[in-house]
């Protein structure tokens, strides 16, 4: 059986990609997972999985052509048998002709060699042609035995210059352009968020977080650890979010076809910021599952390829909820706005010491600032708050993340 492999949506408000790379060729076998292609969006270069096993038969688009979602790009053969060329014509009977025997050459006739013309020219005339750049053998003269005198000369000049068109106005210098692929991205984004605000009814929560256990265990915790394999408390946060959303499943959702369609998995977007500016949001799968330890190594790695551009297309396109953070910019808060078509989105704020009450006495304590924006289509304020407290609970208590 022979499937289409096409180009895939690599976000909510994508149209269209550039094929920039094929990586597999015609005959090569090929597993689900694999990356068959590197695909260029306005945000960012994306390696294209396929989610089949087979053999690719055909490439249908050539590298550097931008084609529509849903455009077959390839021809991948489902039950590993590549296409069997069709069989070679038997070669056609070789039937000797009789030698060719050529006729005997003619000579060419005698072309007798062209009598030399003697041109006429007054000194001062020739001397005038010199300086002007005159083919003297293109002026008719005017002399005594047509002679070429002066005015032939200037004459000859005139007319050239005059049938000379004029040269063409130097082009004016180009403006200085921006960085295309900058300015693509940050049109991508802003039409992205534009219509999530159209198109989203949000509405935010915020909670203050007593952070005093999580920073105390997170001490101890990484004073055993080398320093290559120590945790930052926002692997603690992401572990945090991805279990909420098992109590308040309705906050991991997508909209589509004017509903909302439950995930089975929980997949975390990270909001990453990358190097010359713009922003990218790839799905840490399930992350619910992952330890403190895998989750780190996945937050890592993730951060680095996507500043790479070498991101996966399943993990642009699977998030079922995104998590930003902007503490280490210093900002205490943060109102984001949800990525469709998700319903929902958490901000985290910088670390900040404030009054609090922790174990019945008012202390200065770690605190954090966690931030709910949410679709009312699909919650409302009173399970939008029950997530954070949910959240809140769950960050008291790191040891069991």
């Amino acid at each position: 059986m022979t499937m289409e492999f096409v180009m895939p949506t690599l976000g909510a408000d994508m149209s269209a990609g550039t094929l920039i790379r094929w990586r597999k060729e015609p005959g090569d076998a090929v597993g689900r997972g694999d990356i068959i292609a590197d695909v260029e969006t306005d945000k960012a270069t994306i390696e294209v999985e396929v989610w089949t096993d087979g053999v690719v038969e055909r490439l249908l688009v050539e590298e550097g052509v931008k084609v529509p979602v849903g455009t077959p790009l390839a021809l991948i053969s489902e039950n590993g048998a590549a296409a069997v060329p069709a069989p070679a014509a038997e070669p056609a009977a070789v039937v000797e002709a009789p030698p060719v025997v050529p006729p005997s050459p003619v000579p060419a006739p005698v072309v007798p060699p062209p009598v030399e013309h003697r041109l006429l020219v007054s000194p001062s005339a020739k001397h005038l042609a010199d300086e002007l750049g005159v083919d003297l053998s293109t002026v008719t003269g005017t002399g005594p035995g047509g002679r070429v005198q002066r005015r032939d000369v200037e004459q000859a000049a005139a007319s050239a210059k005059a049938a000379t068109p004029p040269p063409p106005p130097e082009p004016e210098a180009a403006p200085p352009v921006a960085d295309d692929r900058q300015a693509a991205m940050r049109r991508a984004i802003a039409a992205t968020m534009a219509r999530s605000k159209r198109e989203i009814p949000h509405f935010y929560l915020w909670s203050t977080i007593d952070m005093t256990n999580a920073v105390r265990w997170l001490q101890d915790e990484n004073e055993q650890r080398a320093v290559s394999d120590r945790l930052l408390h926002g692997v603690l946060t992401l572990k945090a979010t991805a279990l909420a959303l098992r109590q308040i499943p309705e906050l991991n959702q997508l909209w589509a076809d004017e509903a909302a369609v439950p995930c089975e998995r929980v997949n975390v977007g990270v909001a990453i910021s990358l190097r010359g500016g713009g922003l990218v949001a790839p799905a840490i799968h399930d992350t619910d599952t992952l330890t403190l330890d895998e989750l780190m190594r996945a937050f890592r790695d993730l951060v680095a390829r996507a500043r790479a551009g070498r991101l996966r297309s399943s993990e642009y396109s699977d998030p079922t909820i995104t998590v930003t953070s902007l503490g280490e910019r210093g900002v205490e808060g943060v109102l984001p706005v949800i990525f469709r078509p998700q319903v929902a989105i958490v901000g985290f704020g910088t670390m900040v010491d404030r009054p609090l009450v922790h174990d019945d006495q008012l202390l200065v304590c770690p605190s954090l600032t966690a931030t709910l924006a949410a679709d009312h289509r699909v919650t409302d304020g009173h399970r939008a708050a029950h997530f954070l407290n949910v959240l809140d609970d769950l960050l008291q208590k790191p040891e069991e993340l």
